[in-house]
């Protein structure tokens, strides 16, 4: 299974569409294909430090896919491709 993460805050418009993609994408995909967890910077000072000016991010099993922007069809692509791999 694939891990998912996005990290974000509260009141972040472009979390909020990032949500929306994420969930269009792996709604699309066979189920329990991909886990997905959200994280908020307003809850861990760790990932504060680390990500604060790049919310919203998403990691695809730990490695960084995107932030700021995402693009659903190249999160398929990396979804669809680490199911073959």
């Amino acid at each position: 299974m694939t891990a998912l993460t996005l990290i974000s805050k509260p009141d972040c418009h472009l979390c909020d569409v990032a949500r929306e993609i994420v969930d269009s994408v792996v709604a699309d995909l066979p189920e329990g294909q991909v886990d997905v967890e959200e994280l908020s910077i307003a809850d861990d000072p760790a990932l504060y430090a680390t990500w604060w000016e790049k919310i919203p991010v998403v990691l695809i099993d730990g490695d960084l896919h995107a932030h700021w922007r995402l693009s659903a069809d190249r999160l398929r692509t990396a979804l669809s491709a680490k199911a073959t791999a």
